[in-house]
């Protein structure tokens, strides 16, 4: 490269847009479609398919398990996943702040290379802006996921009865972000991970799979309260089987944090029929990156949950006599009932 550094030239589309292209997209993402270079992509397709679209700004670029690319690509992956499709493909738009390093630039798509590899998807097309800034990296994504015409999961497909399976420990990606930021040297891990396996083996062994959803911003508190009201059931689930490292715990504690409503960026939540619990729980434990998966509670139809003592919504508290439907109630350690809704307010710091 002509540059150390992403100046405005780079996004002029003349000679430096091509070098830069070629240099690193087109030399990590190489595959047959992109390689052609067309103005859109033309990929083989199913009957139905899962899209979605995806923008990513986390800050540091870089952070202990993982960095920007590899998060962009397991974000868009889990997303369509949580559909129960099989992932396929991946636009990627880099949004460059002048001043951008070239070097970070190429780890991070080296990084995204890697990553879509391990999900078995392709990047099939990209765009490239160059903008004024101060040397920051926006990675706008979408995705295309096939999706077998026998499958249902929606979160409004929570049946009382259903099983509530978290896939591991929760509060990690947050916690990992959170330190960056603020200088703590802490040994937490970001939890960046495509959830590939874990999906397709539960679909692989037939389990009757209602609700699948990632565990991302907003913290399982916030994504369960979510799949409660879609389905109109109320969930009951115990804190003593919470997945909560001790290190998350103990950096929870000295920032006054809750972990429930910390986020994750490879965790997912599955609810499924009671009768599939135990097999569930085998598959995902024997899949990578499912090992600490654990059942925490179960559904409940609207009237079956007992009077709480609070509700608790992020860190707002006011008292509560009864449940309505599309509840979220916590069985404490000391005995007490909380109920659970939404994060309020930003979860600080934005995580993705």
């Amino acid at each position: 490269m002509s540059s150390d550094i992403i100046t405005m030239v780079h996004g002029s589309g003349g000679s430096a847009t091509s070098e830069l292209i070629e240099s690193i997209f087109e030399k990590n993402f190489d595959n047959d479609t992109l390689s052609e270079m067309e103005d859109s992509a033309v990929v083989e397709g199913a009957p139905r398919f899962a899209v979605t679209t995806d923008s990513f700004v986390v800050k540091p670029l870089f952070f202990q398990g993982g960095d920007i690319g590899r998060l962009s690509i397991c974000g868009t992956v889990n997303d369509l996943l949580m559909r129960g499709a099989v992932p396929k493909y991946i636009t990627c738009g880099m949004i460059l702040e002048e001043g951008a390093s070239i070097d970070n630039l190429r780890r991070i798509t080296e990084s995204m290379a890697e990553t879509a590899k391990e999900a078995g998807v392709e990047i099939v097309a990209g765009d490239t802006k160059v903008i004024e800034g101060n040397g920051g990296i926006i990675i706008n994504t979408a995705g295309v996921g096939f999706v077998d015409e026998k499958l249902d999961i929606a979160s409004g497909n929570a049946r009382p009865g259903d099983k509530i399976i978290v896939s591991g420990n929760i509060g990690e990606h947050h916690a990992a972000i959170l330190a960056s930021r603020l200088g703590i040297e802490t040994d937490i891990k970001s939890d960046c991970a495509p959830l590939v396996k874990i999906v397709h083996n539960l679909i692989a062994h037939r389990i009757r799979i209602h609700v699948l959803r990632d565990v991302t911003r907003g913290g399982l508190a916030t994504v369960l309260k979510e799949i409660a009201g879609a389905c109109g059931n109320n969930f009951m689930i115990k804190e003593e089987l919470l997945p909560v490292t001790s290190m998350v715990k103990e950096f929870c504690g000295l920032l006054g944090l809750d972990p429930l409503y910390m986020g994750n960026e490879g965790k997912l939540v599955a609810i499924v029929h009671p009768e599939d619990e135990e097999a569930a729980l085998d598959i995902i434990r024997h899949s990578t990156y499912g090992q600490d998966a654990v059942c925490i509670g179960e559904v409940v139809s609207g009237g079956d949950s007992a009077s709480g003592n609070d509700r608790t919504s992020g860190n707002d508290c006011t008292s509560s006599k009864d449940h309505t439907s599309g509840s979220v109630i916590l069985e404490t350690l000391i005995g007490g009932r909380r109920e659970l809704d939404v994060l309020q307010g930003e979860g600080l710091p934005r995580i993705c």
